[in-house]
């Protein structure tokens, strides 16, 4: 099917969808998913901190993704979560594998909440780049003396790099084993009182390395062709579904290419992204790279934009823009232009925990402030208020019969 007719009038263009005008968006426009209404367009992107003990989350997690939501992001993502113990980077990785995690993570949720912003966790399994060194320490396989572990899983027994564990082909009792994993971790998420789940199937994790076939070699039912390569992504959107409320928004990051010729490429993310929204996901956070270590990739201000914009026209999904978004002005010209439905900011966070109260003023946006903060800010502006969540406590209750936290 050909894209859609696009009508463009001055620097703002709409979009012609199935008969309907969708009008394009301002940064600091709502943005409304499912049952969730998020106060801006700027999404705080995970970045990993390496800083839990046993997968808990702790003051430096409260503080780091406390700040971004004081900040006035609309929606802050925690680090890559892992969903197993053996799943994690590193030893020193986030998880939410065990019930106890939940309280440690659920503290946190409140305070983000209370900021007005909404909270947000990735879940992720690192396959065949887990027990490594945090980035401070050193690089690649990370010793049992020093807490690493053996059982690192893949889809096919090929090591990421030289220097990397080889892994142990994951066999398909293990992948029953893994999608109830995602499922179990989603019910944790949701008892913590997060809004947003993401998966994470990019930068060369797991769920990436059965999508793309230069480290997907198996010859069963989940290798070989497009469909058998992300036959596991689908069951895990659909069992993470079944764990997750049907009124809060489901994102999943891909990479939309290797930037390999042979390799996971964008036409590929567009067919998956046409199939993962018919069975419950809304919107894509669409990065890029990460599955070998040899690839050759054009950084640059923006340079994975264009990946949004091409899922979002040709699979009709919401999506999201991410890497090197840094200026107010470059924000808001993905939106006006189209190209994103959000933006999703990284180191540019972590320069500037406030980056989203600089950018309002700078392009003359309304935006909240915390009422803490009131004396400085712009004339005209509004204290901020907690998030209203009153739409989703019974269908929270409903899913997992755990009350409002």
């Amino acid at each position: 099917m050909d894209p859609a007719p696009v009508v463009r009038i001055g620097i703002r263009f709409q979009e012609k969808d199935r008969g309907s005008v969708r009008p394009m968006a301002h940064l600091f426009d709502s943005l409304a998913i499912r049952d969730v209404s998020f106060a801006n367009r700027v999404f705080v992107s995970p970045m990993c901190q390496y800083s839990s003990t046993n997968g808990y989350a702790n003051d430096w997690h409260f503080l780091h993704l406390g700040s971004r939501a004081v900040g006035g992001a609309g929606l802050v993502l925690t680090e890559a979560t892992a969903i197993l113990p053996e799943g994690r980077i590193s030893p020193q990785d986030l998880g939410i594998w065990s019930d106890d995690q939940i309280e440690p993570l659920a503290r946190i949720v409140r305070f983000i909440h209370e900021q007005g912003s909404i909270a947000g966790i990735q879940l992720a399994h690192a396959g065949r780049k887990a027990s490594t060194y945090r980035p401070w320490d050193g690089q690649g396989t990370i010793p049992e003396t020093k807490g690493g572990w053996k059982n690192v899983v893949a889809p096919s027994a090929g090591a990421f790099a030289d220097h990397y564990p080889v892994p142990q082909a994951i066999s398909n009792e293990g992948i029953g084993a893994l999608v109830a994993a995602f499922a179990a971790a989603a019910r944790r998420a949701c008892e913590a009182g997060f809004r947003v789940v993401e998966i994470h199937a990019a930068h060369g994790y797991l769920i990436h390395e059965f999508l793309s076939p230069l480290s997907n070699q198996r010859s069963d039912a989940y290798g070989g062709s497009f469909e058998n390569r992300t036959r596991i992504l689908r069951e895990i959107v659909v069992a993470v579904r079944r764990s997750w409320p049907e009124r809060a928004p489901l994102f999943m990051r891909i990479s939309a290419t290797d930037w390999i010729d042979g390799g996971w490429d964008i036409q590929q993310s567009i067919e998956l992204a046409r199939q993962v929204k018919e069975i419950g996901v809304d919107l894509i956070d669409c990065s890029s790279g990460g599955i070998v270590p040899y690839a050759k990739v054009p950084v640059g201000p923006g340079y994975q934009t264009p990946f949004a914009e091409q899922i979002r026209r040709e699979s009709r999904i919401m999506a999201a823009a991410v890497g090197m978004i840094t200026s107010p002005v470059q924000a808001e010209h993905i939106l006006a232009t189209g190209q994103a439905d959000a933006v999703i900011i990284g180191r540019q966070f972590l320069r500037d925990p406030y980056w989203p109260l600089r950018a309002a003023r700078e392009l003359g946006q309304a935006m909240s402030w915390p009422v803490q903060y009131m004396r400085a800010a712009p004339e005209g502006a509004k204290a901020r208020v907690p998030v209203d969540l009153k739409n989703l406590k019974s269908c929270f209750e409903e899913q997992h019969a755990v009350p409002e936290r």
